[in-house]
């Protein structure tokens, strides 16, 4: 027995020291939030109703049939009076950006949350290790990252990266980025940076597909910083648990559906079509598919497993794999009905809040129907898009702010950041939060009036006139019109 012990004995402790190694190499490949920092522009950039008119009513190409469009859109879009626009925009210059404009533009949200999160933080720009910032629409040379690096600083062997193209999803991209560098960069500090250029990529154009966007995005943007130091631990406030990223590009449809492109009269400008809402519950589908067995309780996904017998009638053998009770059809290319919960998976058993693109109503409205989400689960959304507008791949933070600035993040808590966008792409996390939340950050000055009583946009008790039937038969000059 005794010798049986001794050959036992080196293999024991082998096992014990790979146990060890794998257990500090997966506390070194955490990835810890310690804080993130939304831009609130300038007053002077607001837009309201009235500015918002003058705007619309200097393009003199668009005829009744596309103010009446209009109007219909900005009533039915969730977005309030206080959202911001660029200056470019403002003063009359969209068709006639310069490079400088969209420089301006761009620098004074980078440098302005930047600024705050080194303060908040308390840590200089030479102990950041890696940075990665997603601008969509706007890729210069030297990069964005470079000009950040060249502003603070910052140290010849940061990890920079710069994400082009990658739509209002981007910045749980660069999140996961940061993520993947941290399981080979041991003690290290990240930051992510998400924005977008609208100055520049205003439509002028008449194509109502293309006028979406410019009824929809708003200025605004966000900085985070990310660590795996263990040190810096007790100051996070969120741990990343659970990424998934979902690619829906290879379809046609999919990847048409959000696309920049330019009109018939040479206009450029962002196209969203129809097929969007559709191409968003399949890519959500397919995402959720992947993630629902790491975040949700095995009771949950049991339970859902005879549900989903009794629910479609699918004789066993059918059933491989069963996840697929998710997707109505075998053929994912065909119209899409999605049945998380009654019936389907009941995400709230894994899940406490939903941070939801804030996106569109639609957008919003179709995912708290898919999810059977509460209108206290979507007000975070609701408020942001109302507050802020869309800001692309800033506008998760906003909503998370709103969450904060409410006090609804305890300890413990669990959060699913969904985030939609261009290419056909859904990229999902999971975060849990490390101790009680309640910075009021960028909601400082108006989350005591949030939620407002009344959502209704001024817009249509102004100008509801422009739907008059007598005024399809007259002739109107927008150029004497006093607003």
């Amino acid at each position: 027995m005794n010798l049986f012990f001794l050959f036992l004995l080196p293999f024991l402790f082998y096992s014990f020291l790979s146990l060890l190694k794998l257990i500090l190499q997966r506390r070194g490949q955490s990835c810890y939030m310690l804080a993130y920092e939304c831009f609130k522009p300038p007053e002077d950039t607001k837009l309201d109703t009235d500015s918002a008119t003058k705007i619309v009513l200097r393009n003199r190409k668009l005829r009744l049939e596309e103010l009446r469009f209009l109007l219909k859109t900005i009533v039915s879009s969730g977005i309030g009076e206080n959202t911001y626009c660029p200056r470019t925009v403002l003063e009359g210059r969209e068709e006639c950006p310069t490079l400088k404009d969209t420089y301006e533009e761009i620098d004074e949200i980078m440098f302005d949350t930047l600024d705050n999160l080194f303060k908040k933080t308390g840590i200089s720009p030479s102990e950041v290790d890696i940075l990665v910032v997603n601008v969509s629409l706007f890729s210069p040379a030297p990069s964005l990252a470079a000009r950040i690096i060249n502003r603070y600083k910052m140290r010849e062997n940061v990890k920079a990266f710069n994400l082009a193209g990658m739509g209002c999803s981007a910045s749980v991209v660069a999140i996961d980025v940061v993520q993947q560098l941290f399981k080979t960069y041991k003690n290290s500090v990240g930051i992510v940076v998400s924005t977008e250029d609208l100055g520049a990529h205003w439509y002028c154009g008449t194509d109502k597909k293309m006028m979406l966007s410019n009824c929809l995005f708003r200025s605004g943007g966000c900085s985070v910083m990310l660590t795996n130091k263990a040190s810096l631990k007790e100051r996070a406030i969120l741990k990343l648990k659970h990424m998934e990223r979902t690619q829906y590009g290879a379809d046609d449809e999919a990847y048409n559906c959000c696309i920049q492109v330019e009109d018939e009269q040479g206009y450029s400008g962002f196209r969203l079509t129809k097929s969007l809402v559709k191409s968003a519950a399949q890519a959500l589908t397919v995402n959720l598919q992947a993630m629902a067995p790491k975040i949700l309780p095995v009771w949950e996904m049991v339970r859902f497993f005879f549900a989903s017998v009794k629910y479609s009638g699918m004789k066993k053998r059918e059933m491989v794999p069963f996840f697929t009770g998710l997707v109505l059809g075998k053929n994912k290319t065909k119209k899409t009905k999605i049945n998380l919960l009654g019936g389907g998976l009941n995400f709230k058993t894994g899940i406490e809040h939903f941070c939801v693109h804030p996106g569109g109503r639609a957008v919003i409205d179709g995912v708290g129907k898919g999810f059977r989400l509460s209108e206290y689960d979507l007000e975070p959304a609701r408020m942001a898009l109302h507050r802020w507008g869309n800001t692309s791949a800033g506008g998760l933070w906003y909503v998370l702010g709103y969450m904060e600035a409410k006090k609804r993040l305890k300890k413990g808590d669990r959060i699913l950041m969904i985030s939609l966008g261009a290419g056909f792409k859904c990229n999902n996390c999971v975060w849990e939060v490390t101790r009680d939340l309640s910075d009021t950050n960028v909601w400082k000055d108006c989350i005591e009036s949030y939620p407002p009583q009344n959502l209704s946009n001024p817009f249509k008790d102004k100008y509801n006139w422009i739907n008059d039937e007598y005024l399809s038969f007259v002739r109107l000059d927008f150029s004497r019109m006093v607003l």
